[in-house]
């Protein structure tokens, strides 16, 4: 794996134990309690720490601090260590840690089955180039990714995305077909997903929804989320009702919207939002 070729160790564990808990202040404390007079500090480009491994002879944990800071404690820790400080570029520990716990779902979650219409891959492609066929190309956040079909069209595309959804046999059923890849994908709460990620030119939700009462404050954090960490979007629904209200939420928080049918597919992505923030 990329983080023990990173950290130089083999056999670590992390002491979070999914993706999502890297934004807990609680497993700083486990970490700092952890038995071992061996440790390593990883900082980023711009020196900031980045992870931290403590070993005791046997094995190594440790934490990674890409959702959260170290404390003074943390840091205290590692000077009590025969300690040694190495460099890595921060987006190259992400991909690390995220192929480590994309790798945990694929041993452990067992894939939903195929969800995809066969059709539906091309109607995708062919959206995203007729949208996005001139942008400058970049990380796109794959919003509520599912099993990956956005992901496909953009590489297709030439982006860069960058996947998340918080159904675990979805993603694992992403990942045994391919269209999704582990260094490039997050088990997380899409309505909090500014807390693992930063923002990005360009960011995808395909087919929100279904968006009724009972949902609906559900999908507009989503979609809040989504367009305050990208700054052109693209939210594919089902029906016009749906792109209504989905209008309504992003021009209430100042973005421009073109609202349009999608005669391509009439079922899943009827109907779409392209979405600027305003200049």
């Amino acid at each position: 794996m990329k983080a023990e070729l990173i950290l130089g160790i083999e056999g670590f564990r992390f002491v979070e134990p999914t993706f999502a808990d890297l934004s807990d202040e609680l497993w700083t404390d486990i970490l700092i309690a952890a038995l071992g007079d061996e440790g390593r500090l990883l900082i980023d480009e711009k020196e900031e720490p980045i992870a931290f491994a403590i070993g005791d002879g046997f094995r190594w944990n440790v934490g990674s601090f890409l959702a959260r800071k170290p404390d003074a404690a943390l840091i205290e820790r590692f000077e009590e260590t025969a300690g040694e400080i190495w460099q890595e570029k921060r987006e190259v520990w992400a991909e690390a840690v995220r192929e480590y716990y994309s790798i945990e779902v694929i041993n452990t979650v067992v894939p939903a089955l195929e969800d995809q219409n066969p059709d539906r891959q091309a109607m995708v492609n062919e959206l995203l180039t007729y949208i996005w066929d001139e942008e400058v190309l970049g990380v796109c956040l794959d919003c509520c990714c599912g099993s990956g079909i956005g992901a496909v069209a953009l590489r297709k595309q030439g982006f860069t995305p960058l996947s998340y959804d918080n159904d675990a046999s979805l993603l694992s059923l992403g990942f045994s077909k391919k269209r999704l890849i582990p260094e490039e994908t997050m088990l997380i709460d899409a309505t909090i997903a500014s807390q693992y990620t930063g923002t990005a030119p360009h960011g995808l939700g395909l087919m929100f929804g279904d968006i009724n009462n009972f949902t609906e404050a559900l999908w507009e954090q989503i979609t809040v989320e989504l367009i305050s960490l990208s700054s052109t979007t693209l939210i594919t629904v089902s029906t016009e009702k749906e792109a209504k209200i989905v209008e309504e939420w992003v021009k209430s928080r100042g973005r421009s919207v073109r609202v349009f049918e999608n005669k391509r597919d009439p079922i899943y992505d009827h109907w779409v939002l392209d979405i600027k923030r305003k200049k």
